[in-house]
C-alpha cells in the first residue's frame, strides 16, 4: 500500500500540520487485520538542522503516535537506506534541494549540503533553475550569445516582452522552491534542442554533486574500496545530460556508481525494522529484492 501527500517541511508548513498530514496518511490504511502499527520510520525535511525545531518535532510526535515507536531522521538517510538497501555507501538526492549521506562498514555516519536554497543546494532543480534566469536576463540583454534556451524561455513562461519575466518571477517564483526548481524542466528542453549554455548547467551541476561525495568519503572510513554511490531525485532523470559526468567524477573519486535499488520509501521501511524488528530485517530485505526486481 501507499499513499503520496504534500510536504512534511516544518519549516514551511509547522509543526502541528506536518504532523496532522503523517497522521491523515497512515490513518487512510485500513491495518486492522494486520494487528496496527507495529513502528515507524520518519524522514522528514529540515530535522538535524535545528535544535529547537527537533525537540518540537520530536514531542509532537511522541504525542501523535504513542505508544508506537518512532525513529526520526533526516530524510536523506530514508533516502540512503533505500537507493544503497542499508548497505555502506553515500547516497546523493539531487531534487528540488541537493543533499548526500553515507555511512561506512563500522556504521558511522556523514552527511554533507542541504542547508538552504538561499545560499547553498548547489547542483539541485533550484539551483539549476536559479541560473538559467540568470542565462536568461544575460541572453536577453545580449552580454551573452543568445541560442535555444532564450527561445525555450520566451515560450515556456508566455512572454510577450522579455521584461515580463519580472513581474512572472516576483508574482509566482519567488518565496517558492518548488516553482524555481520547476525551471529546470525548461532548462532540460532547452539542453536537449541543442543549447550549450543550458548543457553547461548540468555539467556545473554534476560537479557540485561530486563535491558532496568528495568531502563525506574524506570523512568515513571505507573498507571497500571502491566505495558505492548511488543517487536519487528529479535531476537525475534528465539521465544523459548528467549521469555521464555525475558517473565519472565520482569514479575519479574513488566511488562506485550503481543504480538505486529502492525507493526512498522503501528504505523508511528497512530502517523501521532495523530499529525495531532487526531479527526480521533479512526477510524484508528478500522479499523487497523478489518484488523490484
Amino acid at each position: 500500500m501507499s499513499e503520496v501527500t504534500g510536504s512534511a517541511s516544518w519549516r514551511e508548513f509547522g509543526v502541528d500540520n506536518v504532523i496532522k498530514r503523517i497522521k491523515s496518511v497512515i490513518d487512510s490504511f485500513d491495518l486492522s487485520e494486520d494487528g496496527g502499527v507495529a513502528a515507524i520510520a520518519m524522514g522528514l525535511p529540515c530535522y538535524g538542522e535545528s535544535e529547537a525545531g527537533d525537540k518540537g518535532l520530536q514531542k509532537a510526535i511522541a504525542e501523535g503516535f504513542s505508544p508506537v515507536p518512532v525513529y526520526i531522521t533526516n530524510d536523506v538517510e530514508v533516502g540512503w537506506a533505500g537507493s544503497l538497501g542499508l548497505e555502506p555507501g553515500i547516497n546523493v538526492v539531487a531534487g528540488t534541494g541537493s543533499i548526500a549521506y553515507g555511512k561506512d562498514e563500522t556504521g558511522q555516519a556523514a552527511r554533507c549540503g542541504g542547508w538552504s536554497e538561499f545560499f547553498s543546494d548547489e547542483g539541485s532543480c533550484y539551483s539549476i533553475g536559479r541560473k538559467a534566469l540568470q542565462l536568461f536576463s544575460k541572453q536577453a540583454d545580449g552580454r551573452v550569445p543568445r541560442d535555444e534556451l532564450y527561445s525555450i524561455f520566451r515560450e515556456g513562461l508566455k512572454l510577450e516582452n522579455d521584461f515580463d519575466l519580472i513581474d512572472i518571477v516576483h508574482g509566482q517564483y519567488i518565496g517558492s522552491r518548488d516553482k524555481v526548481a520547476s525551471l529546470q524542466l525548461l532548462a532540460r528542453d532547452a539542453a536537449l534542442a541543442g543549447s550549450n549554455s543550458a548543457k553547461s548547467l548540468y555539467v556545473a551541476a554534476a560537479k557540485e554533486l561530486c563535491c558532496l561525495v568528495g568531502a563525506i568519503s574524506s570523512t568515513l572510513d571505507f573498507k571497500h574500496n571502491p566505495y558505492m554511490v548511488s543517487y536519487s531525485g528529479g535531476l537525475f532523470k534528465t539521465g544523459d545530460l548528467i549521469l555521464p559526468y555525475f558517473f565519472e567524477g565520482i569514479e575519479a573519486l574513488g566511488g562506485k556508481p550503481v543504480s538505486p535499488k529502492f525507493e526512498p520509501a522503501y528504505g523508511a521501511l528497512l530502517l523501521a525494522f532495523e530499529k525495531s524488528n532487526p531479527e526480521g530485517l533479512p526477510k524484508l530485505q528478500e522479499r523487497l529484492k523478489e518484488e523490484c526486481n
